[in-house]
Formats: structure tokens, sequence, C-alpha cells
């Protein structure tokens, strides 16, 4: 299994909510004071995503740290690095032509905040031009964002990302649908199930609400050479190399 990583710009990390990008990535959605209640988020409905607690083996997964990732056949997974601080903010799984942002952050022990974060992302999306819909999904509630695009044929269209995000004990994970998979329900299906088992590991060490849990290579990563690019032809933006799992 080979690791590699994808670099993010200092700016693609702190310009929150506002960012919807052509592979759909996303970054912190911002800040806000801790709950102070006695009752706390519960974990998520059974089926998943898991907290630790539910989930504590690694047999057959991935682990990233915050994240844990269950290994799958064609499964493949990018490391998003921030370019100025190497610190990896995010990952993203492709499968079967489509892709899966993931980003986990610390929580309040007693709020929730994927309804507040639903509104920043709408907020955002309309200031880019775009809209946003409001959708009852396999997650609960999700969005449907259309951002308009230019196509590499130079006509004009629009990107299409699907928002999903689970409040679970002391963290929030969201996730972003990009191709196929964020409007055609079947081609959804396999990445939703890969959402589905992920594990979330928070960790016991004090974090302000809504700052991004630590992911990490794995411990037996070894980095792919980048491809030779071809010289008669314009250079593509650089994606970085792919993890490849097999389950």
């Amino acid at each position: 299994m080979a690791f590699g990583r994808r670099k993010k710009t200092n700016a693609e990390e702190t310009a929150g909510a506002e960012a919807v990008t052509e592979d759909a990535s996303v970054t912190s959605p911002g800040t806000a004071d801790a709950g102070t209640g006695s009752d706390a988020v519960q974990a998520p409905a059974a089926g998943g995503p898991y907290d630790l607690s539910e989930r504590p083996s690694e047999e057959g997964y991935v682990d990233l740290g915050a994240l844990r990732i269950a290994a799958s056949q064609g499964l493949q997974l990018r490391l998003e690095v921030e370019e100025k601080t190497q610190r990896v903010v995010a990952v993203t799984l492709d499968l079967e032509g489509s892709s899966l942002q993931l980003q986990a952050f610390a929580a309040p022990r007693s709020e929730t905040l994927w309804d507040d974060i639903r509104e920043q992302i709408g907020k955002s999306v309309a200031s880019q031009g775009g809209t946003v819909d409001e959708l009852s999904g396999t997650f609960g509630t999700e969005l449907l964002a259309r951002v308009p695009a230019q196509a590499q044929d130079g006509s004009k269209g629009y990107r299409v990302a699907r928002f999903v995000g689970v409040d679970g004990p002391r963290w929030f994970l969201r996730g972003v649908f990009g191709g196929p998979a964020a409007m055609n329900p079947d081609a959804a299906g396999p990445l939703e199930e890969v959402f589905r088992n992920v594990v979330v590991v928070r960790g016991e060490q004090p974090l302000p609400p809504r700052d991004l849990l630590q992911l990490r290579l794995p411990r037996d990563a070894s980095p792919l050479p980048r491809p030779a690019k071809a010289e008669a032809k314009p250079a593509a933006p650089e994606r970085g190399p792919e993890i490849t799992t097999i389950g």
C-alpha cells in the first residue's frame, strides 16, 4: 500500500466554508464557544459513522489519526496537506469515479454543530452565485450545492457538491460527495457505505470547538513518485500520488 499527499495552500485551509473547489473540498467551518450544559451529545445512530468507543478495534481499518477508514476494494485515499504548515487537513476518498472528502472537528460536549454549519455553507455558496437545496437524505438533513463553473471547453456550467454532517460525542464529522455520487443515489451507494463505517478518534486533548482534529499519514506509509509530465501538454494541477487500499 503506497501513500502520498496533495498540497493545500494556507489560504485554502483558512477560507472557511466559502470554498467549494473543483474536487469539492472545503475547510474549517469557523469558531464557536464551548457549550456548558450537562447533557452530552450522544453517539450517532446505529450504522455509523462511529465513535472510537463503539469500534475500538483497528482490524480492517487504515489509521489516519483522528479518522479510521475501512479498507475497501478499489478505494483510493488522498491526504490534503496545508502547504505552509505541512499539516494534514483532510482526506479525500475516490471510488468508482466519485469522491468523498472527510474532515473531523472538535465539538462542544452539549451542543450540535450541523445546523449552524449548514447555514454558513448556504451563505457561502450564495456569495459565489450558487444555489443550495436542503434535502432529507441517508444521513439526515443534507445540502446539495451548485456553484457556477467553466468547463474545459470554455462553456459555462456548475459544480455540484453534496454536504453531509454527523454530530458525535465531542466531535463533528463532515463529508462532501463529488462527482456522480453528489446527485445519483446508485453512484453514491459505495461511498455512503465507506462514510457509514468511518470511526472518529476524538482523543482526550482539550480543543476549542470546531478546531480540526489531527490527521496524519499511516505509520507504514511510503510516498509514491510523482508521474512525469508530458512536455507537449499543458501541466495539469498536481493532485499528488494516491493511496490505494485493497479490502
